[in-house]
């Protein structure tokens, strides 16, 4: 198939550790060995875990690894980012938890109502422990950049108006890139019974085994894009894209993105002395414009491309050649300059924003397994 030759070619270039017998992805930095055994200790003795995984890639994104321990717990898992995903996919992965007598929450980090239900679930879980347990413990685990400590600083800003806290909130470190969370902190949520959750560093497999499944995780952020290559990435974003015909879809696509000036119920509060020094000039209407239309041309790109294409999308040689006509019209529409010798990564740094942001669209790149 198409989709398996561009696959197989990623195996073939770039500093990423590909092994040929099993093509696995070794990517596995020094403080996440340590990280391991810290976590696989501190599972012994948590009440309960919460697995954050990305919503988008709902098997992708757990670790494997940790899955025979994880199994034997309390456990609640998180399907974080559920904006980006396509929600009728999200809701069959849901209803495929629950068949597997899995306890599962599509949530948004960012979103008050949203990690409520998520806090409403796992005391639920816990209570019939807490009438024995004057202490007890959350853990939160998952691949990096799943929005763990985002979860984190949510579940504080609630907390702090539902339960009387016994010292200053003391928020986590969150950042854009894997890796951000680096050692395993304790943030104490509430008081009678004591309740501390753990953020840990996401931690991934020591190497991926399976291709496919680490251009998932790169897609998705939880892999540095330089080590996989932001051109492969995008390779294999248009391959799936082209075998789905989800371009097809965008013909009579009115609106390409939602107003963002409009300002969501679910907006997490935030003190204003904590924001003032990070605060930047808020987008005016014509950045929003700008940003609407470079959608739309991206997406009638994609649409003219694929429905003009004359070849086979199950065959690896037409496929690859496809790929590349879009690049080449992608240049174009983002407005790359041909000359520039890094065009090619500049029109794919640019794709996989607007990619990850949302801006083209919901998506949920795994299949639902069948029952």
């Amino acid at each position: 198939m198409g989709k398996k030759g561009i696959i197989k070619k990623a195996m073939e270039v770039g500093e990423i550790g590909f092994s040929k017998d099993g093509g696995a992805i070794n990517w596995f930095p020094g403080h996440m060995a340590a990280a391991t055994r810290a976590i696989r200790s501190r599972l012994k003795l948590s009440d309960l875990v919460i697995e954050v995984r990305d919503a988008r890639i709902p098997f992708s994104s757990a670790n494997q690894d940790l899955q025979p321990q994880l199994s034997a717990k309390r456990r609640v898992i998180a399907l974080n980012k559920k904006d980006l995903a396509n929600s009728n996919v999200l809701n069959k992965w849901v209803r495929y938890f629950d068949s597997c007598k899995q306890d599962c929450l599509p949530i948004s980090a960012h979103s008050r109502s949203s990690v409520r239900k998520l806090l409403d679930l796992v005391e639920l879980k816990l209570k019939e422990v807490i009438s024995r347990e004057p202490t007890l413990l959350v853990m939160v685990v998952g691949v990096p950049n799943v929005g763990k400590s985002a979860l984190i600083n949510s579940i504080h800003q609630i907390a702090s108006t539902r339960f009387p806290l016994q010292e200053k909130m003391k928020r986590a470190t969150v950042g854009p890139l894997p890796g951000v969370t680096q050692d395993i902190a304790g943030y104490k949520i509430a008081h009678q019974p004591s309740i501390y959750v753990l953020d840990t560093p996401g931690v991934l497999v020591p190497n991926i085994p399976n291709i496919e499944i680490g251009l998932k995780l790169a897609l998705a952020g939880s892999v540095k894009d330089s080590v996989v290559g932001e051109d492969r990435i995008v390779q294999y974003l248009l391959t799936v894209l082209n075998t789905r015909g989800t371009p097809l879809h965008w013909k009579h696509l009115a609106n390409p993105i939602e107003e963002t000036t409009q300002i969501s119920e679910d907006k997490p509060d935030y003190n204003p002395k904590d924001i003032r020094p990070k605060m930047k000039k808020l987008p005016d209407a014509s950045d929003l414009l700008y940003v609407k239309d470079l959608v739309a041309e991206v997406r009638h790109a994609l649409y003219v491309t694929l429905s003009e294409f004359g070849g086979s999308i199950e065959d690896e040689n037409d496929m690859e050649c496809l790929v590349e006509h879009q690049y080449e019209v992608l240049q174009k529409v983002l407005r790359i300059p041909h000359k520039s010798s890094e065009s090619r990564l500049m029109v794919s740094k640019k794709f996989l924003t607007l990619f990850r942001s949302g801006k083209l669209g919901s998506f949920v790149l795994d299949d639902v397994p069948e029952s």
